[in-house]
């Protein structure tokens, strides 16, 4: 198989790319230079393993937003052996995947008269890692709190507990939660998407086509010290009760047998200032400047792993005319048009509210379809009205409705939204009410598996040193008396940098911290490594 065969086979080929030679109207891709080339980069990432390649989905550019250093390389400081305690900032290692920090117990309301004392524990007992895999890899962490109410009043505070992570391994990265030593009933909220956006070619074609993803605390502390995202995610959802005209398409029949890539393509022509085209479910956009818009679909088959739903959503004016044509493949060539290819196409007036209400629900039923049996379901834990509350941030924030949209996004496939929310990271907050009478205390303690942030395999001189961070008073306003961090079940592993203080040599594996400090890291090996 060649590699047009397959980006065909994925669905993703691109026209540009399909036989040069072939005389072809003037048609552009209404995308910055280069984009045809990222409708492959934006859906595959190659990662060079022990062994050969992994392609995984959503690119998102190793090691960007980091220090500059090469990936691996220290900023500074020692790598020999365990620490002496007396490292700083500079010594930690920028890795290519982040996994935030620990952050720290907050409350909605103000937290005057309360006072807080906070110790965390990381847990690197050998079997750690969620599918049982026999290796140390991960941490079983608590981060327990005692809150004292020093007032005359009975004090009733609503507690936040964020977390970094996303849709996709919620059910993996959700805290448990008990208050005074019983499970406690909990809200969740998510936050939007964490990232940013960077160009897919540098500074010569600038562009947002790439994900860009917090590669440090000083980065969370950006997006999280005004207010501004916890007030977004306790806030409510973007309002899309834009009137939409949907086009249908069911019924799908090609002769598959003679053309196993048999696609259906429909082509019209709108006015750019008053038409907004919105797709789900096709494969290839072809466009221009004077609006011409071709949309293609592979027909489906019955085998191929796509969506039976496919719509196009117009916002604003209506189109007019259109014309059905059925070709040989994806490219859509002039000169590979094939009979037998139909479909029967429905027209119906609604809003785009009610659009992604459904395309929600086909989503996670495709999603589940496609699942391998023994994975766990992220929908089994993200709630469908959360999610699709999170898509239409998505699409209001950085896609085509949003004042600041993204090149990422500009071709208006809902595909790529409904996808990329539910892998993009995001801080997600714990909540519930807690009591404390006068004079007394509380007592809470959030339970969670945390994945290290690490390198890749392509990294010899790092890809096994696996990093942990906490941060002491960001996003919060209680009043610390005390913050102690212990380390338990140490016997598998070896300290190669940190700021804690922690000498397991000399038994040293519990530290109360220094407040005035923002950040405390940890970077560890597994011994033998």
């Amino acid at each position: 198989m060649n590699a047009e065969q397959i980006f065909r086979a994925l669905g993703l080929i691109d026209p540009d790319w399909v036989a040069d030679a072939v005389p072809r109207p003037a048609i552009q891709r209404r995308r910055p230079p280069g984009r045809s080339l990222l409708a492959a980069a934006a859906c595959l990432t190659v990662l060079c393993v022990a062994g050969g390649w992994l392609i995984t989905g959503g690119f998102q550019g190793f090691g960007s937003g980091g220090s500059g250093d090469a990936p691996g390389e220290a900023s500074g400081g020692s790598s020999d052996g365990i620490s002496s305690g007396e490292g700083n900032e500079n010594d930690r290692m920028t890795f290519m995947q982040y996994s935030g920090p620990v952050f720290p117990l907050a409350t909605v309301e103000d937290s005057a008269g309360l006072t807080a004392e906070r110790t965390l524990t990381w847990d690197f007992s050998p079997g750690a890692y969620p599918d049982g895999e026999p290796r140390q890899w991960g941490a079983n962490v608590t981060d327990a709190y005692a809150l004292t109410n020093s007032t005359d009043e009975a004090i009733t505070a609503t507690v936040l507990y964020p977390f970094s992570g996303n849709f996709r391994e919620l059910y993996q990265q959700l805290p448990s939660v008990t208050l005074n030593g019983a499970e406690a009933e909990t809200t969740l909220y998510a936050g939007t998407y964490s990232g940013g956006f960077q160009s897919a070619f540098g500074s010569d074609i600038p562009d947002t086509l790439n994900l860009d993803t917090l590669s440090s605390w000083e980065e969370y502390k950006a997006l999280l010290d005004s207010g501004e995202y916890l007030a977004q995610a306790l806030g409510k959802a973007p309002v899309l009760d834009i009137p939409a005209t949907v086009y249908d398409f069911t019924d799908f029949a090609a002769p598959h047998q003679t053309y196993q890539a048999a696609t259906q393509a429909i082509a019209f022509t709108i006015k750019e200032n008053t038409t907004r085209i919105f797709s789900y479910g096709f494969n290839g956009l072809d466009s221009d400047e004077n609006g011409f818009r071709r949309y293609s679909y592979f027909v489906p088959d019955g085998r191929r792993a796509e969506s039976n739903v496919k719509l196009l959503i117009v916002l604003g004016e209506d189109i007019q005319d259109y014309t059905l044509q059925g070709y040989q493949d994806g490219g859509c060539s002039s000169g590979e048009e094939i009979d037998g290819v139909s479909c029967t196409v429905t027209r119906t007036e609604t809003t785009l509210a009610t659009v992604l209400d459904r395309l929600c629900q086909a989503y996670m039923e495709e999603y589940i379809k496609y699942q391998a049996s023994d994975q766990n379901n992220a929908f089994d834990t993200v709630p469908l009205p959360m999610y699709r509350r999170a898509v239409a941030e998505l699409l209001t924030q950085y896609g085509p409705l949003g004042e600041n949209a993204m090149d990422r996004y500009l071709d208006g496939r809902l595909d790529d939204i409904l996808s990329e929310t539910l892998s993009q990271d995001r801080v997600f907050y714990l909540s519930f009410p807690v009591t404390i009478p006068a004079g007394d205390r509380a007592e809470m303690a959030f339970q969670l598996w945390k994945s290290p942030s690490h390198n890749f395999f392509c990294d010899s001189d790092g890809d096994d040193l696996q990093g942990y961070d906490l941060v002491t008073q960001l996003g919060s306003a209680l009043t610390f008396s005390r913050q102690t961090v212990l380390l338990e079940n140490t016997e598998t592993i070896i300290i190669t940098r940190e700021n804690l203080g922690i000498d397991l040599e000399n038994g040293i594996t519990s530290v109360t911290l220094d407040l005035s400090e923002e950040h405390y890291y940890l970077e560890i090996q597994e011994k033998g490594n």
